[in-house]
């Protein structure tokens, strides 16, 4: 048994979005994961509800939720320091509905405080119409990451 996907298995990923080039390390673990940007500068991210990424029940576990709403919220300090390396330094979430096997789950986040080097974030993780997950973050801006080469 192989648990590669066949052509014909892989779903339909919605218009707008591109798969995140996070290629080591962490990310590669938890993916694929996606993201798309708009015209005024918001961001989604979003991934698939995969089988590595659920619990017994077939819901999405909620480390797996964590470590997205992580990457979600924290992106918006991306947005205000692009040149910058951030960590997390505290995520409170709450847990308001499940996401299933085969969902598939967007998330954002919006700066709504910075004390220098400290940015505060709120976040919103959802599927469909249905809120999964609100929180807030709060993120620290660390050193200079080296000009990226494309």
């Amino acid at each position: 048994m192989t648990d590669d996907l066949l052509e014909g298995d892989v779903p339909a990923i919605p218009a707008g979005y591109e798969p995140m080039q996070w290629t080591r390390g962490f990310g590669r673990q938890i993916g694929p994961l996606y993201q798309r940007s708009a015209a005024d500068g918001s961001y989604t991210r979003a991934f698939l509800v995969c089988e590595h990424h659920t619990n017994g029940m077939m819901n999405c576990h909620g480390g797996m939720l964590m470590a997205f709403a992580d990457t979600a919220f924290g992106h918006a300090v991306s947005m205000k320091r692009a040149d910058h390396y951030w960590v997390t330094v505290r995520l409170l979430t709450d847990f308001l509905s499940a996401a299933k096997l085969g969902d598939w789950v967007e998330g954002s986040g919006e700066v709504v405080g910075v004390d220098d080097d400290l940015f505060t974030v709120q976040g919103r993780i959802w599927c469909g119409d249905r809120t999964i997950m609100t929180g807030t973050g709060i993120f620290k801006t660390l050193g200079r990451r080296p000009p990226r080469h494309r």
